[in-house]
This record gives C-alpha cells, sequence and structure tokens, in this order.
C-alpha cells in the first residue's frame, strides 16, 4: 500500500481544529509515513492537485506548537458536497488516481458531519473497488452536533467564549437602570449546544441570562414577546440567549420571517443570521423598551485567544488517534471522544463506524432543558463545566498573538 499520508479540513473552523492536524503530522511522522501531504480546501482542492508537503511547511516543533495556538484552518475548508459514486463515477476515478499518483496509504479528513459524509462515501468506494487505502474522520465542530462522541473538539472553546461573552454583556446591560432588552444571536442551525453554552454565564458573581431559545424547542413569537414582558417586570434589563436556528412549530427558521435574502451552500443549508435583530425590532414595536441584538457570528469559532485546554488537548488526541487506528489497519472510521467521569473529569478516544455518524444529528436532550424551555438544568452544566476548563496562553508578539498561515492557501 502507499507509503504516504494525505490530510485535509473541511466545513466551519474552529479554534482548535489546527491542534487536530497537529495531531495527525506528528503520529503519522512518528509512525513511519515518508511524506504528509496537505489538502488545500478540502477534498475540493485535491481534485484540482492542489496539495503541499507538510514535512517541509511545518519543519519544527516551534511551527507545530504555533498551529496548535492558531484558530481556524490551517489548509484551507471548503463545503464540497461529494456525490455519489453509483452516480458520479468519474469524481472517485480522479480522486483515486490523484491518491495513487501521490503514494497515498492514509487519507485524514477532519470536520463535522458532512466532513464524516465524505469520509464515509470514499471509504465505502474504497471497499467496492478494492483500494487498501485507509479512511479516518477527525471530528469537528463548534455545534457538537455529532453523533457517537460525548461531545467534539471545538466546542468547548466556542462554549469557553460565549460564557466569557454573555457576563460581559450582561455587565454592560445592568448600568442604565433603564428598560433594555439585550438578544444574543449564537450559531446552531438545528442543534441547540452553543445557545445552551450561555447558561455557563451564572455564578456567584453573575446573575446569568434571563432566556434560553433552543432549536429543539418549537419557537412561538408571540409567547416569545409575552415572556419577555414579563421578565422586565421583575428586573429592568433582560439578556436573552437565542439560536440562530430557532424554528416556528411548522418548521420555517424565525429568521426566514424577515425576508432576506438567503444563500443556500452545496449541502442545501441556508444561510442563518438575522434572528435577533428581528426579534428585537418586534419587541421594541410591541412593548415600551429600548432593544439591541448582538450576533457573535464567527467570533464564537475563532477566538484563538480563549480556547479551553481541554479542548485543544482532546483535538490533538483525536488527530493522534486517528493515525494511530489508520497504521494499525483500520477504515472507515470516525474517532470518538468517551467520557469517563464528570469530577474528576476523564476522557479516552474510541473508535465508531462511520455510518453511525454520516449524516446524523445530536440534538440537545429536552430532559437537560427546564421545564419553562427558559434555561439549562444542572445535568448540562455537569456536562459543559469540564470542557471549558484551563487555558493555553497564545505566543504573544508586540502584544498580539502570533498565528501561522499560508499566504497563498
Amino acid at each position: 500500500m502507499g507509503r504516504n499520508a494525505i490530510v485535509g479540513q473541511s466545513g466551519g473552523p474552529t479554534s482548535v481544529i489546527n491542534s487536530s492536524l497537529a495531531g495527525v503530522i506528528q503520529a503519522c511522522q512518528m509512525r513511519g509515513a515518508d511524506k504528509v501531504y496537505g489538502m488545500l480546501h478540502g477534498v475540493e482542492g485535491l481534485l484540482s492537485e492542489k496539495v503541499i508537503d507538510l514535512n517541509t511547511k511545518l519543519g519544527s516543533s516551534m511551527e507545530i506548537e504555533l498551529l496548535k495556538r492558531t484558530p481556524s484552518s490551517y489548509l484551507g475548508s471548503c463545503r464540497y458536497k461529494l456525490p455519489d459514486y453509483l452516480t458520479h463515477p468519474e469524481v472517485y476515478e480522479k480522486l483515486f488516481a490523484i491518491l495513487r499518483k501521490l503514494d497515498i496509504g492514509y487519507f485524514f479528513y477532519i470536520g463535522g458531519n458532512d466532513s464524516m459524509d465524505t469520509i464515509c462515501k470514499l471509504s465505502d468506494y474504497a471497499k467496492q473497488t478494492g483500494s487498501d487505502i485507509r479512511f479516518m474522520g477527525v471530528p469537528k465542530t463548534i455545534d457538537n452536533d455529532l453523533m457517537m462522541t460525548d461531545h467534539t473538539p471545538g466546542y468547548g472553546s466556542a462554549a469557553k467564549y460565549i460564557g466569557v461573552v454573555m457576563k460581559e454583556i450582561i455587565r454592560d446591560a445592568t448600568v442604565y437602570g433603564s428598560k433594555y432588552v439585550t438578544i444574543v444571536e449564537i450559531m446552531g442551525r438545528n442543534a441547540g449546544w452553543l445557545t445552551a453554552a450561555a447558561a455557563l454565564a451564572r455564578s456567584e458573581d453573575c446573575e446569568g441570562v434571563n432566556m434560553i431559545c433552543l432549536p429543539e424547542v418549537p419557537f412561538n413569537v408571540e409567547r416569545f414577546i409575552d415572556k419577555v414582558e414579563r421578565m422586565q417586570k421583575e428586573s429592568a434589563s433582560v439578556v436573552i440567549a437565542v439560536s440562530e436556528g430557532v424554528k416556528l412549530e411548522d418548521g420555517r427558521y424565525v429568521c426566514e420571517l424577515a425576508d432576506d435574502a438567503r444563500f443556500v451552500d452545496a449541502f442545501g443549508h441556508k444561510s442563518l443570521t438575522g434572528t435577533a435583530r428581528y426579534l428585537a425590532n418586534r419587541v421594541a414595536n410591541a412593548l415600551d423598551t429600548k432593544t439591541r441584538s448582538i450576533e457573535l457570528s464567527t467570533l464564537q469559532r475563532c477566538a484563538g485567544h480563549m480556547t479551553s485546554r481541554t479542548d485543544i488537548t482532546e483535538a490533538y488526541q483525536v488527530g493522534g488517534a486517528a493515525a494511530k487506528a489508520a497504521f494499525e489497519g483500520h477504515t472507515g472510521m470516525m474517532v470518538g471522544l468517551k467520557r469517563l467521569s464528570n469530577d474528576p473529569y476523564q476522557c479516552t478516544t474510541e473508535l465508531v463506524d462511520i455510518h453511525k455518524v454520516a449524516n446524523f444529528e445530536k440534538k440537545v436532550p429536552m430532559e437537560w432543558i427546564n421545564a419553562y424551555h427558559t434555561d439549562m438544568g444542572p445535568e448540562f452544566l455537569s456536562y459543559a463545566r469540564p470542557l471549558i476548563q484551563a487555558e493555553l496562553t497564545p505566543v504573544y508578539i508586540d502584544g498580539l498573538p502570533r498565528h501561522i498561515f499560508l499566504p497563498d492557501a
């Protein structure tokens, strides 16, 4: 079989995805790969033979350390939907010809649900055609919605950022003592794990958010306004965390009520933004109060200065575990994280069949949401708090974090 390895990154970036890349690179080198190639912009770039030799690009331990501390995707990303091999065999024939040309024996893809779909299709095609290339999925997503893993690398750091920012927004929102409604829009299309992290803000030095709205709970705009009105009778300042993907009972996203044009990607996903803005306008028109909307947007996934040490360590571990598994003969698998205990927090890795991951979504358990659907219960807090612990300090140069990047990627 091929003596070289290749790795790519796909989907939305995180602040620790490059730590997984570092884990793959170093584990492959330790296990004897002649070369470790990187796909520029994922499978889409690979189809155009856009690859680099990572042995030469990241040749020193200092560069690897900077890579682990650099947010976003070092290799670039894509949202390319690999077609079915029965209807488009030419795409697979081209991909596998490129892999043979590069003498690839081990293929790693770091990403979320759509990326695991890519690994599933490639490993199935390899099996059908007798290819001995081993395909491994490395989990990554701030959305935390992958099945067969306790949590996903990237989520802990995003949750930490959200918890910190919500505390700061709450402090800012109360300074005037007048009626004010602040609605904060947090990423999450169909799963509310990120928005749930707003509950982490509540502590002995912070009263916490007044309401949390998740996609798992059908949304009613009029009932939402009524809840805000009741809450404002008890507290002039109301701070609300809302998922961008909250849906009406008929299945429409709330943001679609604003009638904005919606971009649709290759996977059929509509861009979701404007939920907080729409709700803030509705509240302002219905109630005697000032309002403002805040979209955390990409900040919650690229805040490399606020990564969780737990998260960045586990991101590195799943990358290394994927390489170990591939060199031991496994293929068509994803590395999952298996929690052993909350206190003390202990977690290990395990291999899971990619067919049990691809195209499935893990939602927030309804029993972790309070009876009023406004807050998270103790089960969620016990689950999330270990994931945000400790910090990995960036390397600062001239007062700013130093990053490593590919200028021409």
